[in-house]
């Protein structure tokens, strides 16, 4: 059991720049994998990106490539999400997800731990 803490979310302009944290307590391991979702009005839940332990594999959903950005400080227990040439469609609840497993995709595991969210709201 892993409890996650998300901030960073806020009200930003089309073409800005976030960058979201999450902060980790409780139980750890190098199989770990942190995972971040969202979720807009209407529609369902969605990867947004994924990185492990090391930081050598990373997951991207197509829409975010090339502008979001995964990493982590291990000695922090801490992952972030940065975020550059927000749109209006990234408007969402962002979420932060622990997942364990290795030898698959980051987005074919399973997330077994949630944070409550942040709201990242980006206006044109």
């Amino acid at each position: 059991q892993v409890q996650l803490v998300e901030s960073g979310g806020g009200l930003v302009q089309a073409g800005d720049s976030l960058t979201l944290s999450c902060a980790a307590s409780g139980r750890s391991d190098s199989r770990n994998v942190m995972g971040w979702f969202r979720q807009a009005p209407g529609n369902d839940r969605e990867i947004v990106a994924a990185i492990s332990w090391s930081g050598r594999k990373t997951y991207y959903a197509d829409y975010v490539k090339g502008r979001f950005t995964n990493s982590r400080d291990n000695a922090k227990n801490t992952v972030y999400l940065q975020m550059n040439s927000l749109k209006p469609d990234d408007t969402a609840v962002y979420y932060c997800a622990v997942g364990r497993g290795v030898g698959v995709s980051l987005d074919l595991i399973y997330y077994e731990d949630w944070g409550q969210g942040t709201q990242v709201t980006v206006s044109s």
